[in-house]
């Protein structure tokens, strides 16, 4: 099993916890162990069966900064008949990269993103998720955050956490040697959530050639700290398709980036940052509940947009984000062209059922 994911979720904690209740004779190491990175890594047979001699489970932390780790993992499942192999990494470029090829049939991967609200409501009833619903927002859910009190420690929290975690697996890359475009690559897009970009439009902002904004952005992406959706089209004239969404794992992270911690009834991209929100909360039920779809958002040159598309077993399904609970109108556009697709709209009175 591979467990994917941001640092700070809970990846680490979550193998503890499993590990105490196991009863699997288990080694743990980390990836950070220049021994383990020698012996995992050195395609040695003689050398791994010994390192996992006499264990059920081995479980490597941090396993992507061991050197061609899929292969020391590929010859542990191949050689040692029963073996059980956990592997945890805070960035998923690395370790996939590593892991993806020689263990093809052979993993399984888990994602784990910060606390999502269907894991808050074992905790907590509807009713006081959503008198925190603002808090959540702003602050995100990263799980020191949810359980830190005052509005500073919250927000001095997610800025050391941008600057001292989740930049540095990017910043440490080689191929990152413009730092501060980085940074300005994430605060433009901090800015623009849930408006579309282009890459040129990014580019030409930033004064880089795309290619290096295409990579940094792939980057951004395989680090989670961002996620995309492309253009939805049925190959209608109409209909914009070369742009892509951009919106980020958590809306704490999102605010950190740009300093943006007031409250909601002083800012001024309330409609932003719940779509943001929302559709991060909706990947989290996807992902841990394996409802799988294609995603997309609709737009026309005309402006008319719908935030969500999914596109599930041959079926369409489409919703708007909207903060206030009001009346709404589907555009004419997308009721002319998809008859059979009613337009859901997902406020922040009725958004549990979404989520949940």
């Amino acid at each position: 099993m591979v467990v994917y994911g941001p640092r700070r979720v809970g990846k680490t904690t979550l193998i503890n916890q499993f590990l105490s209740s196991t009863k699997l004779n288990y080694k743990l190491d980390s990836g950070d162990d220049i021994k383990v990175q020698g012996i995992v890594s050195s395609s040695n047979i003689a050398w791994i069966k010994e390192y996992c001699k006499g264990y059920d489970l081995i479980v490597l932390d941090e396993a992507q900064n061991i050197p061609e780790v899929g292969k020391g993992l590929k010859i542990m499942v191949d050689h040692i008949p029963g073996i059980k192999v956990i592997a945890t990494g805070s960035s998923s470029f690395d370790l996939s990269s590593k892991i993806g090829e020689p263990l093809v049939g052979r993993q399984r991967i888990l994602k784990l993103f910060p606390v999502a609200t269907m894991e808050l409501l074992n905790h907590f009833n509807r009713v006081e998720v959503k008198n925190h619903l603002e808090e959540l927002l702003i602050f995100g859910s990263y799980p020191e955050v949810l359980i830190m009190e005052g509005h500073n420690s919250k927000a001095r929290y997610l800025v050391d956490l941008v600057n001292a975690y989740l930049l540095k697996d990017i910043l440490a890359l080689e191929r990152v040697r413009s730092p501060k475009v980085l940074l300005g690559l994430l605060r433009l897009l901090a800015y623009q959530i849930g408006s579309e970009a282009s890459m040129n439009e990014l580019a030409n902002n930033l004064r880089m050639d795309v290619k290096t904004i295409g990579r940094y952005l792939d980057l951004l992406e395989k680090s989670f700290i961002i996620f995309s959706l492309g253009g939805f089209n049925r190959s209608l004239r109409n209909e914009v398709t070369s742009k892509r969404k951009y919106y980020f794992y958590d809306t704490g992270i999102r605010n950190a980036i740009i300093n943006a911690f007031n409250p909601m009834d002083m800012r001024n991209d309330k409609g932003a940052l719940w779509e943001n929100w929302i559709m991060m909360e909706r990947l989290k039920k996807k992902v841990y509940q394996s409802i799988f779809s294609n995603d997309f958002f609709w737009r026309t040159y005309a402006r008319h947009e719908i935030d969500l598309i999914e596109e599930r077993e041959g079926k369409l399904y489409a919703y708007e984000f909207k903060w206030k609970d009001k009346a709404h109108k589907t555009p004419k556009e997308w009721t002319s062209n998809y008859p059979g697709v009613p337009v859901e709209f997902i406020t922040s009175e009725n958004f549990f059922p979404f989520i949940v």
